[in-house]
């Protein structure tokens, strides 16, 4: 009797997530690993994957990915320039030659495509509604996302992701820096997720996402942005960062900080419940509970 092996999945992007997701992977799956960079290569043999080069602004070096694996995470960024996501366009023309092949896409998003909701309270139902060319690929992607899927009869879920954060990602520079938040009056709501909760949330999609959603990828914190700042500062023994305007703002930040610091939302976490997940760090302040100051 012919032995069946490991189903086969294909991780595109393997940044912080994406280290951090193939672990939870390579018991289960036989998992493959789209990178851009020859250096990339060991590090991901080492992880237990099989690397594959290609780079998503060159389609022709993806010809390898349509009957690779039935299921595939697509954690890439879009590029930085334009209006649509290029990159998502090139990975969907090239998988459509593995049309019933593939039964599954997660896609990994952002809660930026939502916009400046000012402070409202918010869940999936809410209309996107991106301010910032960096939004509006992220919508791009989405959109293509959906109608390929339709058309091919694929499975997608897509996550939106808000702030993204872990012990070393966390805004110490920043706060050492003495940058300013705002002041409480106009400062804006902010929304987190634990790098590592994110990665095992992309487990628990992988086997019990249903077709065709939308899930907010985040925790249950609900803060100002200036008061999160505040936290981190206090859990690190460093000074809280100086208040400010927001008329005062635009002339001492970056001008993607000040799109950041634009931006008012309180995202709701319900069908997190559908898929039966756990927060290990329901909130920002649950993760610094368990961290030191060095």
């Amino acid at each position: 009797m012919q032995r069946i092996g490991k189903p086969r999945i294909l991780i595109v992007g393997c940044g912080d997530v994406g280290m951090r997701l193939l672990p939870l992977l390579v018991e289960k799956y036989r998992v493959f690993a789209l990178t851009s960079s020859q250096d990339r290569m060991l590090t991901l043999r080492q992880a237990g994957v099989t690397p594959i080069l290609g780079d998503l602004d060159q389609a022709h070096t993806l010809w390898r990915l349509p009957h690779l694996a039935a299921q595939v995470v697509h954690l890439a960024p879009p590029p930085s320039q334009g209006s649509t996501d290029t990159r998502t366009h090139n990975l969907l023309r090239i998988l459509a030659q593995g049309s019933g092949f593939i039964r599954q896409l997660v896609y990994i998003s952002t809660t930026g495509v939502y916009g400046d909701c000012q402070g409202a309270t918010i869940d999936e139902t809410r209309q996107v509604n991106p301010k910032s060319a960096r939004a509006l690929r992220r919508v791009s992607a989405e959109a293509q996302i959906r109608a390929w899927a339709v058309t091919h009869q694929v499975q997608a879920q897509i996550l939106r992701v808000p702030g993204i954060y872990a012990g070393d990602r966390l805004p110490l520079d920043r706060i050492a820096r003495q940058l300013p938040a705002l002041v409480k009056n106009d400062d804006v709501f902010t929304n987190h997720i634990h790098a590592d909760d994110l990665a095992k949330l992309i487990i628990y999609v992988l086997s019990r996402g249903k077709a065709q959603r939308v899930i907010n990828a985040c925790d249950d914190s609900d803060m100002l942005m200036g008061d999160y700042f505040d936290l981190v500062a206090d859990a690190f023994n460093l000074p809280k960062p100086p208040r400010v305007t927001k008329q005062e703002l635009p002339n001492l930040v970056e001008p993607m900080t000040l799109s950041f610091m634009s931006e008012s939302r309180r995202i709701k976490n319900h069908r997190l419940s559908e898929l039966r997940f756990q927060l290990t760090y329901p909130t920002v302040a649950d993760f610094l509970k368990t961290t030191k100051a060095t």
